[in-house]
């Protein structure tokens, strides 16, 4: 079964054809990053309109590099939450379009799962069941993944994602749009030691994360001092190692108590340097293993919906009606593919 997959959930526009015989033929990611960027974040009705002007072209460009015609297309699967409603609107309407244009079914894929099975594309994939570290700009969570549609939310944000203190961390400390990217390069010049904050919420039991206070710990520490070069990097650096440690902590944690021994680690930040050392070596550590997809499918893409959308594609779901899109989409609602055991 061959499946184009598109992706228009925020400010990246996805596109990608993925079989069930060869795997990823092909896959385009346009970022919107250079549109955002006079803003200091993203404006929702600026990211539709340049979805509309790009997904086409790229989807033009997929079916070209995958060898693929409208013929060989046996279905398709854009994102259908969660995301701006604006933007994911965009995906939906091409993606329902084109596959009633060609006579094939048309699904609607949780953006959360996609990331969650991002690492499936990777050789060696892992095996389920597995913990996944979801890490983005919107989304932090540990989630316990049994099977496809068997997720089990075992904590998550209770405040800002870490994807987000990062941008905000960064845009205190004068760094361009978008922040983390270039919080965590300013990091990498930092001394460590030079400044102590908070771990949130590693003293306490649960599996829940918070942010927020972090920033405002950087705040405070910051105010009032000159804010040289080094001095803004030694922030930086004191800032992504309690983040990275939080996140470390919490997933060793839940490791612990599942019994679970491999780590699936999704989303931007998880393209973190920092985060993939400590995290290996810990997890090795408990005899476990960490997986993580390639650096350019951390962030949003097609590939994880093609691949997401081919897997309930084949077990016959398909949507039941047209235009299918929600900004707010709990995992808990999705409809489980494989019974376990």
């Amino acid at each position: 079964m061959r499946v184009l997959g598109i992706e228009t959930s925020c400010d990246e526009t996805g596109v990608a054809v993925y079989d069930s015989e060869r795997g990823l033929l092909a896959h385009e990611l346009y970022s919107q990053v250079s549109l955002h960027a006079d803003f200091g974040g993203v404006v929702p009705e600026l990211a539709s309109r340049d979805h509309v002007r790009k997904l086409v072209p790229l989807i033009n460009r997929v079916l070209e590099h995958s060898g693929s015609t409208r013929k060989d297309i046996q279905g398709v699967a854009y994102t259908s939450g969660p995301g701006l409603i604006g933007a994911l609107m965009v995906g939906a309407s091409v993606a329902t379009g084109l596959a009633r244009s060609w006579g094939v079914p048309v699904l609607g894929v949780h953006h959360m799962e996609g990331h969650l099975l991002a690492s499936m594309l990777e050789d060696p994939a892992p095996t389920m069941p597995f913990l996944a570290l979801l890490v983005s700009g919107g989304h932090s969570m540990l989630v316990d993944v049994q099977g496809i549609g068997r997720y089990h939310t075992l904590g998550q944000t209770l405040d800002d994602a870490a994807g987000e203190a990062f941008d905000k961390t960064a845009k205190l400390l004068g760094l361009a749009y978008p922040g983390g990217p270039a919080l965590a390069a300013l990091a990498e010049l930092g001394r460590p030691g030079v400044f102590k904050f908070p771990r949130p919420m590693l003293d306490r039991p649960g599996l829940e994360f918070s942010f927020s206070g972090l920033k405002t710990a950087v705040v405070i520490a910051t105010r009032g001092l000159d804010m040289s070069e080094q001095t803004r990097a030694d922030v930086a650096r004191a800032f992504q190692d309690a983040v990275v440690e939080t996140l470390v902590g919490k997933t060793v944690r839940a490791l612990k108590q599942t019994g679970l021994r491999s780590v699936v680690v999704a989303g931007g930040v998880g393209a973190n340097k920092a985060l993939r050392q400590l995290l290996k070596q810990q997890v090795l550590d408990l005899g476990g293993q960490v997986f993580y997809p390639r650096l350019e499918f951390c962030t949003d893409n097609g590939a994880m919906i093609a691949y997401a959308g081919y897997l309930r594609l084949a077990a016959g779901q398909v949507d039941t009606a047209p235009m299918q899109t929600r900004a707010r989409w709990p995992l808990a609602e999705l409809q489980p593919l494989v019974a376990i055991g």
